[in-house]
């Protein structure tokens, strides 16, 4: 994957478990950790909060001991503070943090209207629904606050897969979510990851777990070096079908991500194609056959015939770096791709298209992230499984995205990300996780620089203003 930072990493509960015994075995007290990690909540609570009264609900354990750090630490600012806490900690670092509090303690909702909440009733050890009283407390408190913060997550919520814990169980939304030590999965996919607002992270000293799963950083590319023509800036070639419209926008996606040459392969008739895109009509496999090509996308408006199929067998028979998207995917089975070198092939499939890629090659997974790391690991693909929580997946790499706009949910905005993949594959010359993230980054710029409600088209002509942007 793109270089690796401890601020980046994601941690399971275990291995964050792990992760503290490794500070407390180096002489690192529970309390101090319990510290680190309410002072450092406590100046993102300190800056939403900008002076208003502030409400901190507290849970048993060393969750609920953080909260307390935190009204301590607001108290100690000047700002109003009251900390409610239904049940008494439990935990020697949770009874110490309490009663180094000074402020007002109440078990009852009723008697706390505050401006921001901060939920620390649990945190991401949690691995049962809330109880009904506790849930009940938790809304009345939701209801009495403009502003709720949570710490490290919002309870009721698992940590591994960013599920609910309770089927029927309110997911709340948050103005700010404080990741305490180290991202968790729930921060970036399942229902939790939508509601978690503004995600911080709180450095309390967790070294390098030497995980494979990382929040995918802002990626910084190279400029162009000064001598340099079209070829070397890579040349794409995008496989039209029945629909060439949605190859079409592919391509111009492709021009705009930094290749230096893209050409449209098919049989046409192409109407209104840009005048600086280079068509070829010439039969697929003479065509695939040029050494000068890079990367080639197939499957945008590709159809399902057995004619389209015969070209993803044509593209993945060139032996090149190739994107794999839409009908492709559907045509994909364990057949096109035996004996096939799969190591620089990107697909890029949503969730229905992921699923039918599961069930053709036999992947059984419990969520998103696991189907797709799966489906990596079974095939040698480089899985994107795009949507709102965008996964990338190779191998035992799996990365997760920042949440895109709402309004990339339109028709031909998956046509755009492949285009946009296939062209960093081409121009990066390198790894395809790399060309991969890079793409998704560009994709969400896009969108931003393209407004609200706007068509495929509109974002396909945004990809080059947001590509320069990581310049």
């Amino acid at each position: 994957m793109h270089s690796k930072s401890v601020r980046d990493q994601v941690l399971t509960v275990a291995q964050m478990q792990m992760a503290e015994r490794d500070l407390i075995d180096a002489g690192i007290t529970v309390d101090e950790l319990m510290r680190r990690a309410g002072e450092g909540a406590a100046g993102w609570v300190w800056r939403l909060a900008a002076g208003r009264p502030v409400t901190v609900l507290c849970g048993p354990g060393n969750n609920g001991g953080d909260g307390y750090v935190i009204a301590a630490e607001i108290a100690k600012r000047g700002a109003d503070v009251k900390v409610v806490a239904p049940i008494a900690p439990a935990t020697d670092a949770a009874r110490n943090a309490a009663r180094n509090f000074n402020g007002s303690v109440s078990d009852l909702s009723s008697k706390s209207h505050g401006e921001v909440l901060v939920d620390c009733l649990f945190g991401s050890g949690l691995t049962r629904p809330l109880s009904d009283p506790l849930d009940k407390l938790l809304g009345e408190l939701w209801n009495s606050h403009r502003k709720r913060i949570a710490t490290d997550l919002a309870s009721g919520v698992a940590a591994d897969t960013g599920k609910l814990l309770a089927a029927d169980a309110e997911l709340r939304v948050y103005d700010m979510t404080i990741a305490l030590g180290a991202w968790k999965r729930a921060h970036w996919t399942g229902p939790a990851a939508s509601h978690c607002g503004r995600k911080v992270l709180v450095d309390i000293g967790i070294e390098n777990q030497s995980v494979h799963e990382q929040a995918f950083a802002r990626p910084k590319i190279e400029p162009l070096p000064r001598e340099t023509h079209k070829y070397r800036r890579g040349l794409v070639a995008v496989v039209a079908g029945e629909m060439p419209g949605a190859a079409t926008l592919a391509a111009i996606a492709a021009m705009g991500a930094g290749a230096g040459y893209v050409k449209l392969l098919g049989d046409g008739p192409f109407n209104g194609l840009p005048a600086d895109l280079v068509t070829d009509t010439g039969l697929l496999s003479d065509s695939l056959a040029d050494d000068r090509i890079d990367a080639v996308l197939v499957g945008p408006g590709l159809g399902r015939s057995s004619i389209a199929r015969d070209r993803v067998c044509a593209v993945l028979e060139s032996d090149r770096p190739a994107v794999l998207d839409a009908d492709a995917l559907m045509l994909l089975d364990p057949d096109l791709l035996e004996g096939m070198d799969t190591s620089q092939i990107v697909i890029t499939p949503h969730e229905g298209e992921l699923a039918t890629l599961c069930s053709s090659f036999g992947v059984q997974g419990t969520d998103k992230r696991s189907r797709a790391r799966d489906l990596a690991e079974a095939t040698g693909l480089t899985v994107l499984a795009k949507g709102p929580d965008t996964i990338l997946c190779a191998e035992q790499e799996v990365g997760y995205f920042p949440r895109g706009s709402q309004w990339l949910s339109v028709a031909g905005s998956g046509d755009v990300l492949a285009g946009i993949v296939a062209s960093r594959l081409a121009a990066g010359h390198g790894d395809p996780l790399v060309a991969a993230g890079e793409a998704v980054w560009i994709h969400h710029a896009a969108a931003r620089h393209a407004g609200v409600a706007f068509s495929a088209s509109k974002l396909a002509h945004s990809v080059s203003s947001a590509y320069a942007t990581f310049l």
